[in-house]
């Protein structure tokens, strides 16, 4: 993230707002989050302190400085101060819409606002949003503070110049090429429905997959597929509770980085 953006906010406090949080105050940003419920706050800070022993290893921190951090119910003062918004609420247009047309009436005018959608249209998400020539669509790999990239299409960038071959691979490497290689896209999903599991995430994201990502139609979402997919997920977590595998994956993270980091002068001269 850029050094010109030292106050962000960030909007809805579910797995991926969560990441987001943790990963700007890994790197010494003031963060001001905003839910609609005070009691959120508590279960908030015990998983910023829940993943910090990580994120210390892996950005080479000393403590945490949670004074750079503050929860508040109130979006318009969330928004005020804020270079940067990043907003993490449930993948619906009608809520997205309408959530960027207040982000958008109360940040400021020079604030980038972005978006952790996982397949809707931007035109769409900012269609009511005052100046959408500030916004963008920032989908993060999950876990979003040990994953430093950020989700883009490879053609379109390339085609557009925004960056090379050698970039979207670098993306790969520090995205999917972590996080798949270690428990696979299916119990990854499981993990970020947090204590709701695959089920919480089936019903979050299940719309999406009616989208054209691909030339390849989704399957129906039915109760037997769903079914299949949540039990098969609860089978492989193996009675394991989400804090112990995401500590598990964690840690693996950081020691396959630091690992990389041996061999990756030597790949990328």
């Amino acid at each position: 993230m850029s050094s010109n953006i030292n106050n962000v906010a960030v909007i809805g406090t579910g797995v991926i707002g969560v990441g987001w949080i943790i990963r700007c105050l890994a790197h010494n940003k003031k963060v001001v989050a905003y839910d609609k419920e005070l009691k959120l706050e508590k279960k908030l800070v015990s998983e910023i302190k829940r993943t910090w022993p990580y994120v210390k290893k892996l950005f080479n921190k000393k403590k945490l400085n949670l004074k750079n951090f503050k929860y508040i119910t109130s979006i318009e003062e969330a928004l005020k101060n804020a270079d940067f918004i990043q907003e993490c609420a449930t993948e619906n247009y009608a809520i997205k819409t309408k959530l960027m047309s207040i982000i958008g009436k109360y940040a400021k005018s020079n604030a980038i606002i972005s978006s952790s959608s996982s397949g809707l249209l931007p035109t769409r998400i900012y269609s009511k949003c005052v100046n959408p020539a500030r916004t963008m669509i920032g989908h993060p790999f999950n876990p979003v503070y040990m994953c430093p990239g950020v989700e883009r299409e490879a053609l379109h960038i390339v085609n557009e110049g925004y960056a090379s071959t050698k970039d979207l691979d670098r993306a790969i490497e520090d995205g999917p090429g972590l996080r798949w290689s270690l428990m696979g896209i299916f119990l990854t999903y499981h993990l970020a429905g947090g204590k709701k599991g695959m089920k919480h995430m089936l019903e979050q994201f299940g719309p999406a997959l009616k989208l054209p990502w691909t030339k390849l139609k989704a399957p129906k979402l039915s109760k037997k597929l769903s079914s299949r997919v949540i039990k098969g997920t609860s089978q492989q977590a193996k009675g394991k509770s989400v804090a112990m595998i995401s500590n598990i994956r964690d840690e693996y993270l950081v020691n396959l980085q630091k690992l990389r980091k041996k061999y990756e002068n030597k790949i990328r001269k």
